[in-house]
């Protein structure tokens, strides 16, 4: 039965919060640790949703963990007896596509269930196949699985058509223990890729990136399990800052790091929020006087299509128009009728209003908003759509006037740690 937050919207929240490893690094460098020889100690390890999914498909597949402390991990690939991921774990999330490399290279074969994950868009793995079957893999579609065979991955240069995040990691895996070199172009550079990218290396990977996009894996014939802390979650920052600023709050964000959010603290700038770079932290605070902008999401190191959500409802209190052009998923916009029923004024159009080049260009597609602001949000019972919209419909219930139901809230808690008892922290009335 699907679970709810009961929310009494419009208290001013206050006081610290902490970021909990990034749940986009996480599930990786599990799939990653999968190609070594020997155990990993993996430190930052957020315990959510899609961590426990990733790791009971690798319980499936006969590999032992343990956890050390809270959120340290003891993972040990030697344990791995089949090729098989069962068709249970298709639908949960989006990471078994990324088993391809650590089951040919141990078996030289995998069964892998097509995906499932946030309806946000396609998200097409025909990316993954192509590359897969590049680097000398032959792949069938048969029922529900995808059936790859390989008598061993070769390096070869790959041309993505789009720097998707999940290809280019999926080919990092591959690649590593491949015969030769393999070369990325047109790849996606997200910082949790090059922390992906730093783990394969202290397993004993030779990676690197190159200009213009380009990773440069030199295949080795053996990895090793490392001892690896992983990143904090930058989204989370970017989304507990836009509750800060949307609630004219004043929250430090221990743990947020300047240089992976560049790029959204220069739009709080642009809007009129304040915020102040500290040790160990960020300071978000003093924000009344906000006003409207026109932005466009990209790829990094772009306006991240993951921060797009929860800075919507920013600009719902900012004074003006505002203008959004989403260019990475074309459903993206899906849950804005739930905000405008709550007093919000965002239209939807299918035109391109930006100036980026765009996918979506002539497409029936709704993905671009205009925000007209600002408007009061009163509380409403609203249903969970997917993880990012969720926690931007958990910010627009703590800045309403009223009571708020959000139905499905396992849905954010699959990617935010402890979410409850740290907005409580702050003073959310939330039960």
């Amino acid at each position: 039965m699907a679970q709810s937050y009961y929310i009494i919207g419009g208290k001013t929240l206050k006081g610290e919060i902490t970021l909990a490893g990034a749940k986009n690094t996480a599930t990786k460098v599990l799939i990653a640790s999968l190609l070594a020889d020997s155990k990993s100690v993996l430190e930052n390890i957020p315990q959510i949703g899609d961590v426990e999914v990733t790791l009971e498909i690798c319980r499936s597949l006969g590999v032992e963990y343990q956890w050390l402390d809270k959120n340290i991990l003891e993972i040990d690939p030697t344990t791995l007896k089949t090729y098989k991921v069962p068709l249970e774990d298709s639908g949960k999330n989006r990471v078994p596509i990324l088993f391809f490399g650590p089951l040919l290279h141990k078996f030289g074969q995998a069964e892998v269930p097509t995906l499932g994950g946030c309806k946000i868009g396609e998200r097409p793995v025909n990316f993954h196949l192509d590359a897969y079957k590049q680097l000398g893999a032959e792949i069938e579609l048969n029922d529900c699985n995808y059936v790859v065979k390989s008598k061993g991955l070769k390096g070869t240069t790959i041309q993505l058509n789009y720097p998707s995040v999940g290809t280019t990691e999926n080919i990092l895996l591959g690649a590593s223990l491949a015969t030769g070199t393999t070369v990325i172009k047109n790849a996606a550079i997200e910082p949790e890729i090059e922390d992906l990218a730093l783990f394969l290396q202290a397993m004993g990977a030779v990676i690197y990136q190159d200009v213009n996009r380009t990773w440069i894996v030199e295949g080795v014939k053996n990895l090793h399990g490392a001892h690896f802390k992983i990143m904090n979650d930058r989204i989370e920052a970017a989304s507990f800052a836009s509750l800060a600023i949307a609630n004219k709050g004043d929250i430090f964000i221990r743990g947020a790091e300047q240089k992976y959010l560049i790029t959204f603290l220069n739009w709080v700038k642009k809007i009129g929020g304040k915020f102040e770079i500290l040790k160990d932290g960020i300071r978000f605070f003093d924000s009344p006087q906000l006003k409207g902008v026109a932005l466009e999401t990209e790829v990094h190191p772009g306006f991240m299509t993951d921060w797009q959500q929860p800075f919507t409802i920013v600009l719902t209190q900012a004074e003006g128009v505002s203008i959004i052009h989403e260019t990475v998923y074309e459903n993206r916009f899906g849950y804005i009728d739930a905000l405008n029923k709550m007093g919000a004024k965002i239209y939807l159009f299918r035109e391109c209003l930006g100036s980026r080049p765009c996918r979506f260009s002539h497409k029936d597609f709704l993905h671009s908003a205009i925000i007209v602001g600002p408007t009061p949000l009163k509380g409403a019972k609203i249903q969970v759509p997917d993880l990012r919209a969720g926690f931007s419909y958990l910010i627009a219930a703590l800045i309403a006037e009223g009571e708020s139901e959000l139905t499905g809230i396992e849905t954010i808690e699959r990617g935010y740690e402890g979410l409850k008892e740290r907005l409580i922290n702050l003073g959310a009335k939330i039960e």
